[in-house]
Order: C-alpha cells, then structure tokens, then sequence
C-alpha cells in the first residue's frame, strides 16, 4: 500500500509523518507522564518511531538498535536528521530507566530466523518489566522469536494473523492512505512477488504443468511462454498429438507429453495427466481443448482429482461449469460471456462474491477493468489497453496467473499480481505497436515489467 500511494502522488514521507502523529498522540494520551524510550531500527518501521519521538522533543529517548550509517531507506535517514538529539544506540541503554518501551524495530515481511541482533533485541525486550507498545506489527512478527507487546498501534488496518495472543490490545491508526491504494492493483502488489533465493536450484522457482492444445495450436504455447516469461522454471506442456509437434518445434524450452488422441484430450489421458501432475506445483488447464465431449469429461476428472493448485481458462471453463462446488485452490479467468455460463446470471445482476463463495473458487474476470474475487476479498485492475482484445492475450493472462501459483504464491494474490504484469505487459506493447500489437508482443514484454517494479 505505501508503493501504491507513492504511485497516486503520497509520497513515504507523508505516510511516515502521519504515522509518527498517530503513535505520538496515542502514547502522549495514554501514557504522557512516563518515561518513554522509543526503540528505532534501520528501516521505515524505525521511521515511523523517529517521527513519533520528534513531537515529543526531548522529553523522550530515541536509541537505535544498529549504528546509523545503516538505516536503510532515504524516508527513515530523513526522519533521523530531523531529531533534535542524536540517539543513543541500544545495546548501551539501561532499561530500568524506562517504564514505555516503544518497538520501532522490524515491520511486515520478515524472515525467519530473525539475525542474532534482532533475537537479542527481542530476548532483552522480553525480560523489560515495563510496558511494550509496537509500531505497526511487533518485530519478529510471525517468527518464533517475537515480541509480544501490551499494545500494538497498527497503521491503516489490523495486518493478516494478528491477535490479541500475539499483538496484545491492537490499536488501529488512520495513516491517510486512501481507497484507490487499497483497492486497485498498483505497484506495491508487486511486492508480493516470490523472488528466488540466492541459494535456489531448477525447479524450486516453480514447475508448471499446461493442458491444452489439440484443436488450436498456439494457445497452450502462448500460455506456456508466458509462464517461463513470468520466472517459472519448468514448465510441461501435455498437448494431442496433432500439436505436439508444432508446439515442440517452436522453442526447446518446454517439456513436452504427447497425448493418446491425435486431435483432442480424452477420457484415456487422464491417468497420465495425475501421473505428471506428481511432477509440478501448479497446473493450467483450458487453452485450446476444444469442448468435445471426452473432452470435457477428462477435464472434469483431471480438476476433481488433482491434488496441486489449478488455472481453469478458456474451453475448461466451459466443462467445469457443471460442478457445484470446486477443489480449494482453483483459479478461473472468464470473460463475460464465460463467467455468465458459468455462474447462470447475468453478469449485471450477479455478485462475483457469491459466487466465489458458493463454488469454492477464485475468479478473475477479465475486461476493460478486470474484477479478482476470492470470497470477501476484491481487487480492481485498471491496466491494460483496448488493443488487447486480440486474439491470445488471455492465454497469456492464464499462463502468468498459474505461472506464479507454482511459484508458490496463494490463489487470490496470483491472479492479482497477474493481472498487473499482464496488463502493464499490454500497455508497454501498446507504445510500441499501437493497435497492431499481438498476443506475443505481450509476453515480450513480461520481462519488462518484472524489470520495472522488482529489486
């Protein structure tokens, strides 16, 4: 959300300032006669303390837990110049002065294990025998090694996990970042992005399997690129034998599976299908099938049994709308019309929640402004161009949804991020073809977004 209000024009500094109002005036009210000692770390969690400490001057103590040329982002090094002392650093500091200690120290997204400094700052903190407020989340948050405070000021709203057990009396502060960061797909979604590990080998970044072809040669490829564009790092192709070949001779970057039947997927491949899906985390089922009978019957099976995270696109919308109620972890990305068979209601009168409610799905459905529901939860996707509707564009759509479903992340979040490149990919091909743009020049431009908004 802060790199999504970056991108509506509120700036990090705003959002830290109001932050530091927020924990000012929640601590000068509660606890305004103590003696307060705010913790800071090198990142914007320790930014959001240094702006607190600010309004109080000097009638508190600012300690920083690592020496300051380490502070980390350019919003924490401004909030650091601002204070009218300089600190003192943590490890010099005598608790038993203190009746508040204020936990500045680590935000959202932390590892675990957290580095020896951080277990020790938590293991002193635990044996403080005064009040503990956090910022934001407590550090360690999610790690065996967390502290677990009196009273957490959250910002914005409760983070995902947080309880009383946890986070203490949580308290929750209107920081001023406004609907559009919430509820529209930006930037900051991006984060969300599993990057590899420096220590990571083939196959831990993903292993896809994509179903389709047959009837229509391109789409399975086109939805396989994709993925590998996305950072998958194996993606299987299982395809009649009709396009087979022609699939296998575009590039050797793919594993390809010959089917039983030279022009479509039948009853008789399902065996070999749950047999391959052993061998992938994820699975894109749907592009190009056709919806002969057989067909539709084997995709039914093959959704039914498999026991991995699954994409339904295309014809395979079609053949499991019958199904009342899905497997978890199953993602469908319709148009209109494809939605509309498949829920029964038009799509004015319809509520997309319902129905991912009632189905047990995610659906992202595609249009000029793309609709992801899981359930309560709903994202907005403005990008995008008109000149997508051409043919492909969503098999590239579903192949970087399930791509970065094997790459590990939830079903909700990777039909998300997934729109965003999609679209964003769409956009950044517009300025180079215009509407004369295709389905691949989309997947080239994957790449370029991943380029654009990741470390």
């Amino acid at each position: 959300m802060d790199r999504n209000c970056e991108a509506l024009g509120i700036s990090i500094d705003i959002l830290m300032e109001n932050a530091g109002n927020a924990l000012f005036d929640f601590l000068s009210k509660k606890y305004g006669e103590k003696k307060i000692l705010i913790v800071c770390g090198i990142g914007n969690n320790g930014g959001d303390g240094m702006a607190c400490a600010k309004h109080f001057g000097r009638k508190v103590n600012v300690a920083l837990l690592l020496p300051p040329e380490k502070i980390k982002t350019d919003a924490a090094r401004r909030q650091f110049n601002s204070l009218a002392r300089r600190p003192a650093m943590f490890s010099d500091v005598n608790l038993d002065n203190y009746d508040v200690l204020v936990d500045c120290v680590l935000g959202v997204n932390v590892r675990s294990p957290l580095d020896p400094v951080y277990r020790d700052y938590v293991k002193r903190v635990k044996a403080f025998k005064g009040i503990v407020i956090s910022a934001d989340v407590p550090t360690g948050f999610g790690t065996k090694d967390a502290i677990v405070p009196h009273t957490t000021v959250t910002f914005h709203a409760v983070k995902e996990g947080m309880t009383e057990d946890n986070s203490g009396n949580i308290v929750v502060a209107d920081i001023g970042i406004p609907k559009e960061a919430i509820h529209i797909l930006g930037p900051g979604d991006m984060l969300l992005y599993p990057l590899p590990r420096a220590d990571s080998h083939k196959g831990d970044n993903g292993r896809l399997l994509v179903i389709g072809g047959g009837p229509y040669i391109g789409a399975p490829a086109m939805s396989a690129m994709a993925a590998v564009r996305a950072g998958v790092d194996v993606v299987r192709i299982a395809t009649p034998k009709r396009s087979f070949l022609p699939i296998a001779a575009m590039t050797p970057t793919f594993i390809m599976h010959e089917l039983s039947d030279n022009n479509i997927l039948s009853e008789n491949d399902v065996k070999l299908i749950l047999e391959l899906v052993k061998k992938v985390d994820a699975v894109l089922i749907g592009p190009g099938l056709g919806t002969a009978e057989t067909t539709m019957h084997a995709v039914r099976e093959i959704v039914l049994r498999c026991d991995k995270p699954i994409v339904v696109d295309a014809d395979g919308i079609v053949a499991i709308a019958p199904m009342t109620v899905l497997p978890k972890n199953v993602i469908i990305t319709p148009h209109k019309r494809e939605f509309e068979d498949f829920s029964g209601f038009a799509l004015n009168s319809c509520d997309l929640m319902s129905v991912s409610k009632k189905r047990n799905v995610t659906i992202l459905l595609k249009g000029e402004t793309d609709v992801i529901v899981h359930e309560d939860r709903k994202r907005i996707n403005n990008t995008g161009t008109s000149a997508m509707t051409v043919g492909g564009t969503g098999d590239v759509l579903s192949g970087i949804v399930a791509g970065l479903l094997s790459k590990g992340m939830s079903p909700f979040h990777a039909a998300c991020v997934g729109a965003f490149i999609s679209g964003t990919a769409g956009e950044m091909a517009f300025e180079e073809h215009s509407y004369g743009l295709n389905a691949t020049d989309v997947i080239e431009k994957i790449t370029k977004v991943l380029k654009a908004y990741l470390p």
